[in-house]
């Protein structure tokens, strides 16, 4: 059984998102029913719109950065009620028997992980649809409890962009004593620095762009490179412990190598549409490293969500109206925006 609801997405690469039907599954035991208030505008979302990755089916409902509340839960709940403020992220479903899965790395899952859109719907068939909706219906274990005290507005870019960036903070141990590199500011890079400073990093910027200098130190930088200025450059050279590198255009990423400490790491986490040429000696030299990370499971995610609560960190935003999402992908595709926009989706309806 399955219910009919009004959604926003397109039928084609090269066509603009407009108002269609899609439909939600009937709560089973264990699913939570949320209204969705607030979704945000990734990058992510536009490569799948233009089919940059060649994995995109059509009709497409785009959205994975969901905040609302809950107005229904299945019978076998027991973490939400009606009128709790929930949200959904990336991932809605995964095996959860396999070793990742087990040890609470639902985004490496062995059997393939149900994404909150554009992936085999095993309910209904098809495929599934995202947040850019009136409602979403997702099973409980994968649905996160927003905390009361964050903006929800301001908090949805936090379910990408903030467990995108805080999971790799983490995992290579930034904190205290250590030097963390930020390439990029937009989306994922301006809740970078936030994160990283809350952690007691000692945060440095690095911009293509002068005029992002002064808010990258508004936003808790330490310092702010430009990175196109040599000099500037050079006073970093082999004393950042780690880079966190946010960029999702083609770059090089040897210049940044070079800045790395011995036993330092770069992590990518931007996903450039063409593949990024590593020098050897910029690895070999110093025992660097290059990796990447992708998004974090259902309990890091929660841990992340809680964290910003604690520090107040939430993302830079420019709310819109669900008529002017095209109009966002636009100037998104032109990196016109401080820094993320999020869609209240009340004017869906």
């Amino acid at each position: 059984m399955s219910t009919s609801v009004k959604a926003v997405g397109t039928q084609a690469a090269d066509q603009p998102l407009a108002i269609m039907p899609i439909t939600r599954r009937d709560l089973l035991p264990d699913d939570v029913r949320i209204e969705i208030l607030y979704c945000g505008i990734c990058h992510s979302d536009l490569h799948q719109i233009r089919n940059d990755f060649g994995m995109a089916h059509y009709p497409l409902v785009p959205g994975h950065e969901i905040v609302g509340r809950v107005t229904a839960t299945g019978s076998a709940v027991t973490r939400f009620k009606v009128g709790d403020m929930a949200a959904v992220g990336c991932i809605v479903d995964s095996c959860g028997t396999c070793s990742p899965c087990r040890h609470d790395l639902e985004q490496c899952c062995e059997a393939g992980v149900t994404f909150s859109f554009n992936s085999p719907d095993e309910h209904l068939g098809g495929m599934t649809y995202g947040g850019f909706s009136q409602s979403y219906v997702s099973k409980e274990h994968y649905t996160l409890r927003m905390p009361d005290t964050l903006d929800p507005a301001a908090a949805a870019p936090l379910l990408c962009a903030g467990i995108t960036v805080y999971s790799p903070l983490k995992h290579w141990n930034a904190g205290a004593g250590k030097v963390v590199g930020i390439i990029g500011i937009g989306g994922l890079g301006h809740v970078a620095i936030r994160i990283a400073r809350a952690m007691g990093a000692h945060v440095v910027v690095f911009t293509t762009s002068p005029e992002k200098m002064e808010d990258a130190r508004r936003l808790g930088a330490h310092d702010a490179v430009l990175s196109t200025d040599p000099e500037q450059m050079k006073r970093f050279a082999s004393r950042v412990d780690m880079l966190l590198d946010t960029v999702s255009a083609k770059h090089d990423v040897n210049m940044y190598l070079q800045l790395l400490a011995i036993d330092g790491s770069l992590v990518l986490v931007g996903l450039p549409p063409e593949p990024l040429e590593v020098g050897a000696f910029n690895v070999v030299v110093g025992r660097r490293s290059f990796s990447g990370s992708n998004i974090g499971g259902i309990a890091e995610t929660q841990e992340m969500l809680e964290f910003c609560a604690e520090h107040q960190i939430t993302a830079d935003i420019e709310l819109i109206r669900a008529d002017e999402i095209n109009a966002a992908l636009e100037r998104l595709e032109r990196n016109d925006v401080r820094y993320r926009f999020v869609v209240d989706m009340s004017t869906l309806n």
